[in-house]
C-alpha cells in the first residue's frame, strides 16, 4: 500500500468477476472520531479499541494533541487517551488547528470549544473543507456566547469561547454533525441543552457514547436534554465497522452476477442503515445476522447476494440515515431499468463536493441521463450499459465517496476510468484498495510527482 500522506490517482478498466467471498472493512470513523474527542473531555483515562487509522482520525488526534490532550497508541488501532474533563483543553491565542477533510472533526471540535474558557483560535482545513458553508454551526455557536469573525461562513475562521456559556434550545434538521456539536457545547453550558428531533432522527452516535455518563444525558422519545458542567465518565469502546464503507462492496456484489459477499462486523445502527433498508425493499438480496449490541450499537454480518433491482424511489425521511451513501446509490441506480427518485437532498451540496451535481457529471459521460433540482435527482437507469471506448475522467474534488464510486462504475461494467488524487480515499477507507484486490478488483496507480 502507499502510504497516506502520497498522492496519487487510479486507472480501472477491468471488470470485477463473479466472486464468492468474506471480508471484513475499515472501522467506523464517525465513531472514531466522536470516541476520541469524548474521550479529551472526559475524566481519565479512556480506551479505544479497533480505531480507524485514517486521515481524518489522524487530524483528530493531532488537534487534540495541539490542545495539551496526552494520547498513547498501544498497538495498531488500540488507544488510551488521557483526559481531565470538561474545560480542560487549553490554547495559546492564535493557535491553528487543521482539520483536514473532515467536517465531522471541525463541526464537533468546535462545539466543544465554543464553551471551553479562554478559547482563541484559528479552524482550518484542507481545499475542500474551506470550501463547504459553516454558517448554520456559526450561528448555533454564537447562541452560547462564542464570538466568530464578522462576514465569514468559511474556514478559515477565527473564534473565541463564550466567557458564561449558558444552554440553549435546538430544533434539528438532517446534520447529525450539527446536533452533535450543539450536545457537545451544551456539556460544558450552566443549565440544560434541549434538543429536539421534531422532524427528523439523524445519527446517534454522540448520545450512545454519552450515555455512559447517565447524569449528563437524557434521551426521551424526539428530546434529548444535555445536562450541563456533569462529570464525564472515562469511556471503554470498541469501534464497529463502517456500514457506509461496506455500502460500496454491497453495490458491486448486487450488480455482478452469481457473486455473494458477507461483510463481518459491521454497525448496523438502525440510523445508519437506510441504505440497506432501502435496497432490501426493492428487491436487494441483503441479510444481517449473528447481531449483538456493543456500547449501546448494534453490530452484525452483512450478507449480500447478486439481485435483480427496481427502480428506487428515496423519500425526503430516507436521507439522516441514508447520507453518505447516496453517490453509490445514484450508481445503483443507473444500472437499473426505469426511473430512479431521490428527495430530500439539498444537504448534498455541502458536502466534500457538490455530489449530487458531480455525480450527475459522472453518470452522464456514461449514457445515463439525470435530472437535478435543489432537491430531488431523477436518474433514468438502464439494464446493460454498453461498454465505451473512452476513458470516463474524475477531475480532483478530494471526495472520497465520488473516488470510490466512480471505481465502482469501472468495477461493474468494466468502463475505463481515471480518477484523479485517489488518496483521498483514505481520509475514511484506508483499506478499500485491498479489499477490493481481496474480491478480484484490478486497477493501476499513477503516483502524482
Amino acid at each position: 500500500m502507499l502510504k497516506m500522506n502520497k498522492g496519487f490517482s487510479l486507472i480501472v478498466s477491468k471488470k470485477i468477476k463473479e466472486h464468492k467471498k468474506t471480508i471484513s472493512i475499515d472501522s467506523d470513523k464517525s465513531i472514531s472520531i466522536r470516541s476520541f474527542l469524548i474521550g479529551a473531555i472526559s475524566h481519565n483515562i479512556s480506551e479505544i479499541k479497533n480505531v480507524l487509522e485514517s486521515e481524518d482520525v489522524f487530524s483528530t488526534i493531532s488537534c487534540l494533541k495541539k490542545l495539551g490532550v496526552k494520547i498513547k497508541k498501544i498497538k495498531p488501532k488500540h488507544y488510551l487517551v488521557f483526559g481531565k474533563g470538561l474545560g480542560s483543553l487549553h490554547a495559546k491565542k492564535g493557535l491553528v488547528l487543521n482539520c483536514g477533510n473532515s467536517g465531522t472533526l471541525s463541526r464537533l471540535l468546535i462545539g466543544i470549544l465554543s464553551t471551553t474558557p479562554n478559547i482563541n483560535v484559528k479552524i482550518t482545513g484542507d481545499a475542500s473543507l474551506r470550501k463547504r458553508n459553516m454558517s448554520k454551526l456559526i450561528n448555533l455557536m454564537s447562541e452560547f456566547g462564542a464570538e466568530f469573525e464578522k462576514n465569514k461562513s468559511k474556514f478559515p475562521i477565527n473564534f473565541t469561547s463564550s466567557d458564561m456559556p449558558v444552554g440553549i434550545t435546538y430544533e434539528s434538521g438532517v446534520s447529525a454533525q450539527l446536533k452533535s456539536a450543539v450536545m457537545l457545547a451544551g456539556l460544558n453550558s450552566f443549565g440544560t441543552t434541549t434538543v429536539i428531533e421534531k422532524k427528523y432522527k439523524s445519527r446517534d452516535h454522540t448520545e450512545n457514547i454519552l450515555l455512559k455518563s447517565p447524569k449528563v444525558l437524557k434521551v426521551q422519545k424526539n428530546i434529548i436534554q444535555i445536562f450541563g458542567k456533569n462529570y464525564l465518565n472515562p469511556l471503554k469502546l470498541i469501534v464497529p465497522g463502517d456500514p457506509s464503507a461496506a455500502a460500496f462492496f454491497c453495490a458491486i456484489t448486487l450488480l455482478t452476477k452469481n457473486s455473494y459477499l458477507k461483510i463481518k462486523n459491521v454497525g448496523l445502527n438502525p440510523k445508519r442503515i437506510g441504505f440497506y433498508k432501502l435496497l432490501k425493499s426493492y428487491g436487494g438480496k441483503i441479510q444481517f445476522k449473528n447481531i449483538k449490541k456493543t456500547n449501546n450499537e448494534i453490530v452484525g454480518d452483512v450478507h449480500v447476494r447478486s439481485s435483480k433491482l427496481k427502480p428506487i424511489r428515496a423519500r425526503a425521511d430516507f436521507y439522516p440515515s441514508t447520507a453518505d451513501e447516496y453517490p453509490i446509490l445514484f450508481v445503483i441506480a443507473a444500472f437499473i431499468s426505469g426511473v430512479s427518485t431521490f428527495k430530500g437532498i439539498s444537504d448534498l451540496s455541502n458536502k466534500e463536493s457538490s455530489r449530487a451535481n458531480e455525480m450527475k457529471k459522472i453518470l452522464n459521460q456514461i449514457g445515463i441521463k439525470c435530472k437535478l433540482n435543489k432537491n430531488e435527482m431523477k436518474i433514468y437507469g438502464k439494464n446493460k450499459i454498453k461498454k465505451i471506448n473512452k476513458t470516463i475522467k474524475l477531475k480532483k474534488l478530494n471526495d472520497h465517496r465520488l473516488c470510490m464510486s466512480m471505481f465502482c462504475i469501472s468495477a461493474i461494467t468494466g468502463i475505463k476510468s481515471y480518477i484523479k488524487s485517489f488518496d483521498t480515499v483514505f481520509t475514511s477507507s484506508p483499506s478499500f484498495l485491498k479489499i477490493i484486490k481481496s474480491i478480484g478488483g484490478k486497477f493501476e496507480i499513477k503516483k502524482i510527482s
